[in-house]
């Protein structure tokens, strides 16, 4: 007796082709003990009949498990689970009471679980009008090239850059790319015993400060600043200053002394855009040198400079090896990519890829190699002057619509970007007022986790256009506006 043909379902809603589905179900069942070996299946006309596809997409799909091992042919009697196929374990799982003895308050002590991320609805997609920062916009992106350079990377010829374990080594191909293409660009000069891959950005920003920072030492950041960065700097349970920024950035005179590490975003100030001018930059260096402090350089959206020629990165006037210099594809490619890498000097890299050797080893070889493929076949160059012609239509737009509306833009002093950063009328709350957004399809960003907890700001909030087509932008601020009409004063 075959098994049941209402034991299979498909999902309408699955990203998965019906085949997959098909396979899924079946493996799923027999790991999970619902299927056992020996038993029959149903042919595959009765189950195309029975899930409403055709005879030859469940066919395939018995293939696709006979050739796994989950399943096997008995000429013409049909399809049986194999002897062979991967079966549940036989002990029974432990019991379980509701009532832990274990006291996880005491024992993990949340030192990490209580940083709360900038967040946005799972569903953003489906709003309207999602000013939101840092999401890939699929019509920019060019996926059929990355798809090939993927295939290309998954083939026989670069089998061992695939499956080998590089200890601490990274792809020697995408290494050699970031030293001749990318870094130049930025004006930086690098041997490759100068440069480590990193998990992001973010990544590269956790390595230096558990590098340089312990108890005894200070940091200075600027104020507002990425909410993930304070984070970090709190584990480290270093001293930490606050600078605020003004019109051109972080100012150096404002940094106290006994400072140990300076983390800047001077190229496009997170969040506010804001472009550090190049006087301020060798002022910035002068200082570190003078006080014996290191400077963090968090080249943040360096690619999206297309308003103006990018300025030279701190690392690229750096003559005394004072810059640590962190770089990422998350915002030229796309986020959930999650490659970054660090440059500075020789003795900083070798801790730094001990760190993350012991860590996560490496980033995926095969994401190094597609990444290495990618960029070197002119493909990331593409990207890039794509996105930054659509950027400077979206943003050419807002601006005037920003302007119409009489909203209160705060950085001016910039070269590109990918959003804007604002400020709300005294009395409105930005935290209440992207609630109140939401229900009119609008996303925005609550700007009070820039700032550090001595700050009790709930004025600003940014809008990015990096996710909205230009055509939505116009109706999207006009809600903007109405929304904090009816809340405050314009």
């Amino acid at each position: 007796m075959a098994i049941p043909t209402e034991t299979f379902f498909l999902d309408p809603d699955s990203d998965r082709t019906l085949q997959q589905q098909i396979q899924q179900c079946v493996a799923e069942a027999i790991l999970s003990g619902r299927f056992l070996p020996g038993e029959r299946m149903p042919s595959s006309r009765k189950l195309a009949d029975f899930l409403g596809v055709s005879r030859i997409t469940v066919t395939i799909a018995y293939t696709e498990l006979v050739a796994n091992e989950y399943l096997t042919s008995r000429g013409r009697s049909g399809y049986f689970i194999s002897e062979n196929a991967p079966r549940p374990p036989t002990f029974p799982p432990p019991s379980r009471t509701d009532d832990s003895q274990v006291d996880w308050a005491r024992a993990i002590g949340r030192r990490f679980s209580g940083y709360a991320p900038l967040t946005r609805p799972l569903n953003w997609r489906d709003y309207r009008f999602p000013f939101i920062y840092g999401q890939a916009d699929p019509r920019l992106f060019d996926h059929q090239n990355w798809r090939q350079c993927a295939l290309q990377a998954l083939g026989q010829k670069d089998f061992e850059a695939l499956t080998s374990d590089y200890y601490e080594r990274d792809d020697p191909r995408l290494i050699e790319y970031i030293l001749r293409n990318i870094l130049p660009r930025r004006g930086i000069t690098a041997r490759p015993e100068e440069i480590l891959l990193t998990m992001g950005a973010q990544n590269a920003l956790w390595i230096s400060s558990q590098i340089l920072l312990t108890q005894r030492r200070t940091a200075a950041l600027e104020n507002p600043c990425y909410p993930g960065l304070r984070e970090i700097l709190a584990q480290t349970r270093c001293s930490t200053v606050s600078v605020d920024v003004d019109g051109d950035g972080l100012p150096p005179e404002a940094l106290p002394p006994g400072i140990d590490v300076v983390f800047t975003t001077a190229s496009h100030h997170c969040p506010t855009n804001t472009t550090m001018p190049l006087a301020r930059r060798r002022a910035l260096l002068e200082k570190a040198v003078r006080q014996g402090f290191l400077i963090v350089e968090d080249d943040y959206e360096f690619e999206m400079s297309f308003l103006n020629s990018p300025s030279p990165a701190l690392k690229s006037l750096d003559r005394d090896g004072t810059v640590i210099y962190t770089g990422s594809f998350s915002k030229s490619l796309f986020p959930g990519l999650r490659l970054g890498y660090l440059v500075a000097p020789e003795p900083f890299i070798r801790e730094a890829r001990a760190l993350r050797a012991l860590v996560l080893r490496h980033p995926p070889g095969h994401i190094q190699r597609t990444a290495a493929y990618f960029l070197s076949m002119g493909h990331y160059d593409a990207q890039v002057n794509r996105m930054g012609r659509a950027f400077r239509q979206r943003r050419a737009i807002m601006e005037q619509c920003i302007r119409d509306h009489g909203l209160d833009l705060v950085g001016k002093n910039t070269f590109g970007g990918s959003s804007f950063w604002m400020r709300a009328p005294d009395g409105v709350d930005t935290t209440q007022l992207a609630l109140r957004l939401r229900e009119v399809d609008v996303l925005i960003e609550p700007g009070r986790a820039f700032f550090g907890p001595e700050h009790d700001n709930h004025r600003f909030f940014r809008l990015a256009y990096s996710s909205i087509a230009s055509a939505r932008i116009p109706e999207g601020i006009a809600r903007v506006a109405t929304a904090i009409r009816e809340t405050g004063t314009i």
